[in-house]
């Protein structure tokens, strides 16, 4: 995302928090995620047991993949890119009842796969590839109308994403728990290979803000061979995985692919403003997403942990806090704030840490004398929670914005526009 503030002023602002929430898309969703993404875990883990009210032929455990993938981070995705693809082809973004329609195909999946309810399994996955394949036609509408060819990555993982989730839930359909695994791991990749998208596109601009408030230099501009380095090796290692190769092979494709995303973290070395939270939650999410895939990879070379372990890591860590670093950034930046986190935010990223390291830790022989699946599940849920309750207000309302400390305006900065050189592209 850009690192202005997008709310417009020339046409009349919503009244309410309503009317306020379908005004953009990061406004609605991200709030539907993080809440999504807190009770989720929450209630099958701790209300539940790690069962599933309705759930039967499917185990609870895949039900519990998919609907953290495809429920809180999906809706993560539908904020991100309705907010951010506008942006990218100035154009104006989809307001009010387009958005709504977005977040009805979204929450009639959600009323599926919370209970696991495999008797409306049809129905939640018929909801759930709807709105994947209406971002993809807007995507591609958008880029015909703007005769850009920005948005193609996008628009091919997002693709990617809708083939590996209706692979899934036919597994689901069929019975067939093999094709339903593969599914749901080549969704988790997809969604891997759109965060590595998203962090090429999002720290360059961030980092530039860090070091520059002012926004009349552009200090960082990393290697434009960086920008699709990650994704396409991820790519590689879903084919992989769909081919079926060998153990060993398919384990050597993930540890090149967790080390693309190892070689971003490098970007974090800025100097002293290197400490800030959002380079921080920025490169920490390179990092988990890389150690996870490589730890993956170890596995399956013999490694004494399971490749789940690593994957876990992968999805949870790398995913989770890319999502929560998106949410903090976006939420100040496009709400008319300036950048920086507030002590809630901060205490929320390092809550989503601490429960990966509890979810994991068992896996690594380190057996707590703790119900450490209660206590992981808990505290990702309050990081959430803590990012929602920092951010509702914000969220619910518009404000004017409010410019950097030292710049003239307060408009879209040219690195957000394109955060590498026209070469890059």
């Amino acid at each position: 995302m850009s690192c202005g503030p997008a709310t417009g002023h020339d046409r009349p602002l919503p009244r309410g928090w309503r009317a306020t929430l379908g005004d953009e898309g990061f406004r609605l969703f991200f709030a539907l995620g993080a809440l999504y993404a807190a009770l989720f875990p929450l209630l099958w883990v701790v209300a539940w047991g790690l069962s599933l009210p309705l759930a039967q032929a499917v185990p609870p455990g895949l039900w519990h993949a998919h609907e953290m993938l495809i429920g809180a981070f999906g809706a993560a995705l539908i904020g991100f890119v309705t907010t951010a693809a506008p942006e990218w082809t100035d154009t104006a973004p989809p307001r009010g009842r387009p958005l709504w329609a977005l977040a009805g195909l979204w929450g009639l999946g959600r009323l599926v796969g919370l209970p696991g309810w495999e008797a409306a399994g049809l129905l939640g996955a018929l909801a759930d590839l709807g709105w994947m394949l209406a971002l993809i036609a807007w995507l591609v509408a958008l880029s015909v109308r703007r005769r850009t060819d920005r948005l193609f990555a996008f628009i091919f993982w997002l693709a990617l994403l809708a083939a590996t989730t209706a692979t899934a839930r036919l597994g689901f359909a069929t019975g067939d728990l093999a094709r339903a695994t593969l599914g749901l791991h080549l969704a988790g990749f997809a969604f891997l290979g759109l965060l590595g998208l998203a962090l090429s596109r999002i720290t360059a601009p961030i980092t530039n803000l860090v070091l520059d408030p002012t926004e009349r230099t552009s200090p960082f501009r990393p290697h434009p061979g960086r920008l699709h380095l990650a994704p396409g090796l991820v790519l590689l290692a879903m084919a992989g995985e769909a081919l079926g190769v060998s153990a060993a092979v398919s384990a050597w494709l993930l540890i090149a692919a967790g080390a693309a995303f190892m070689d971003r973290v490098g970007e974090a070395f800025i100097g002293r403003e290197a400490a800030r939270t959002e380079i921080l939650m920025l490169a920490g999410s390179s990092a988990l997403a890389g150690l996870g895939l490589m730890l993956a990879g170890a596995a399956r070379l013999g490694a004494p942990w399971p490749d789940v372990t690593g994957l876990h890591i992968a999805f949870m860590g790398g995913l989770g806090l890319g999502v929560y670093a998106v949410y903090c950034i976006a939420g100040c930046l496009h709400t008319g704030q300036p950048l920086g986190l507030s002590r809630p935010a901060r205490l929320g990223a390092c809550a989503l840490v601490a429960a990966v390291l509890l979810r994991v830790a068992p896996d690594f022989g380190i057996n707590l004398p703790l119900p450490t699946m209660a206590l992981a599940a808990t505290a990702w849920g309050g990081g959430f929670l803590l990012w929602l309750a920092a951010y509702w207000p914000a969220l619910s309302r518009i404000a004017p914005p409010v410019a950097q400390p030292g710049s003239a305006e307060a408009a879209l900065p040219p690195t957000a526009a394109a955060p590498y050189p026209a070469a890059a592209e």
